[in-house]
């Protein structure tokens, strides 16, 4: 039998069960950390992608064949040189991204950013119209979320209108905080709201100081700080919140955000050296119910064996608590109820490691999901189906669930690319990692590799 067009090499096929490869791309040798999509009116879909300084777009009218349009830098590398675009999300003919000016992962070969001066930082968010010129976007404006030096605005939730919710730094605050942005004039954007876990407000006590460019170590990702979008519907704002797990707001006046809600995960959840250990809170459309993320790790950023010659984590035989996709009952806001738990990915069937849990690195590795498709009520154009769950889960690839029933969540097919060829100068093993993904109103997933270019694919009998 033949290699796959997206081969990268004898025996570097990677792994796929009831899905079809449509496309690759490789995005000009780069790739994009999230996507969102624009349908214009006379029916062209494109994506447009962060990619540091820059943003990437490409059009997938036909997603057999993509088309590359460009990347363009939005961000002044002379100027602001610890600052690039980390999210983004389009809606209403305009495009909305997310920037950090500093802080970052705790890993080697990303070391913690330089400090700048406050006037050589960007952080907030920029507007531009899409609309006008789907594949040369225009800057309208740009708003400061007043922290240099910080994690700026990280994951966002934007469904059109005029508000944009945010998990954003804030001067005085310790980690990010729901920060509600009212662009009626998307060229002089401005605050509408704000709220913050009490424990947050760094200068509610005595002699307490941080460093908000601080590395995300362990410590750090297992205190309450939001880090996923604050995903809005019928007025509440379903957060995940880091170490204190999912936070339910009422926002239908962003004047005044309140809490109604929180369900605790970290302990038995969130393993030591993963990621954000509450990352991505989910309502579904149409059903009560909220799907709920512990955000694990790339098998990269490990040593193998603890090699003492090797920098990078040295994280032992210490045992990691399970990261995993959780199904909450939100029926009663004020009251969420675990009730369901996703299961772990199927390890195909010639596989080279025995799990996904150790991967070859002799540590116990924090595997976890990452991002997972998020259908929105005014794009029309994504997938808003509620029985069906898309995950990027790391080193495990795309996973797709039925979720039907939702005391029994069921695994349906995946989709693990071929490892990259690309050079990384990380110490851990050299596999493919998928990081997020957008699946369109006709069923075709669009899937974000770390540093390996773009997937188009499409479940067999969707």
């Amino acid at each position: 039998m033949s290699a796959p067009f997206y081969s990268k090499g004898p025996g570097n096929d990677g792994y796929l069960k009831n899905i079809e490869v449509l496309a690759y791309d490789d995005l000009d040798g780069g790739s994009f950390f999230q996507s969102a999509m624009w349908k214009t009116d006379d029916g062209r879909y494109y994506l447009y992608g962060t990619m540091g300084p820059n943003i990437g777009i490409i059009e997938v009218t036909d997603p057999g064949k993509p088309r590359f349009v460009k990347k363009f830098q939005t961000i002044d590398q002379e100027k602001y040189k610890s600052s690039r675009n980390v999210k983004i999300q389009v809606a209403d003919g305009l495009m909305i991204t997310g920037m950090a000016s500093g802080s970052g992962p705790w890993v080697p070969g990303q070391p913690k950013r330089p400090t700048m001066p406050a006037e050589c930082c960007r952080q907030g968010i920029d507007i531009f119209d899409i609309k006008t010129d789907p594949e040369n976007p225009k800057f309208l404006g740009y708003w400061d979320c007043g922290e240099p030096n910080s994690f700026g605005t990280h994951r966002f939730m934007y469904d059109g209108g005029r508000f944009v919710h945010t998990a954003s730094s804030a001067r005085t605050f310790e980690g990010n905080i729901y920060r509600c942005i009212d662009i009626k004039d998307p060229t002089h954007p401005v605050e509408a709201g704000r709220w913050w876990m009490p424990h947050q407000f760094a200068d509610g006590y005595i002699g307490r100081t941080f460093d908000p460019n601080d590395s995300h170590t362990p410590e750090y990702m297992h205190k309450g700080w939001l880090h996923g979008a604050p995903f809005v519907k019928n007025g509440l704002a379903y957060c995940g919140y880091s170490g204190d797990g999912l936070v339910i707001l009422n926002v239908e006046d962003v004047t005044r955000p309140y809490i109604v809600g929180q369900l605790p995960l970290v302990g038995p959840f969130g393993s030591y050296y993963g990621g954000a250990t509450t990352h991505t809170a989910l309502p579904l459309p149409d059903r009560d119910l909220c799907v709920v993320t512990n955000e694990g790790e790339r098998p990269a950023w490990f040593v193998p064996n603890n090699d003492p010659n090797i920098p990078g984590k040295k994280i032992g035989k210490i045992p990691q608590a399970l990261n995993n996709i959780h199904m909450v009952d939100v029926s009663d806001p004020s009251n969420p109820t675990l009730i369901a738990e996703f299961p772990y990915p199927e390890v195909p069937e010639n596989f080279p490691f025995q799990n996904f849990q150790q991967m070859g690195l002799g540590v116990n590795y924090p595997f976890g999901p990452h991002n997972l498709h998020e259908p929105m009520p005014h794009k029309p154009w994504l997938e808003q189906r509620s029985d069906r769950i898309y995950c990027c889960y790391f080193a495990a690839g795309l996973r797709v669930y039925d979720i039907s029933d939702e005391f029994v969540p069921k695994e349906i097919a995946y989709f693990i690319p071929p490892n990259t060829t690309r050079s990384i100068s990380l110490p851990g093993p050299k596999v493919a990692v998928t990081e997020d993904l957008i699946v369109d109103e006709r069923g075709y997933i669009y899937i974000n590799t770390w540093c390996d270019g773009l997937y188009i694919v499409k479940v067999i009998n969707n």
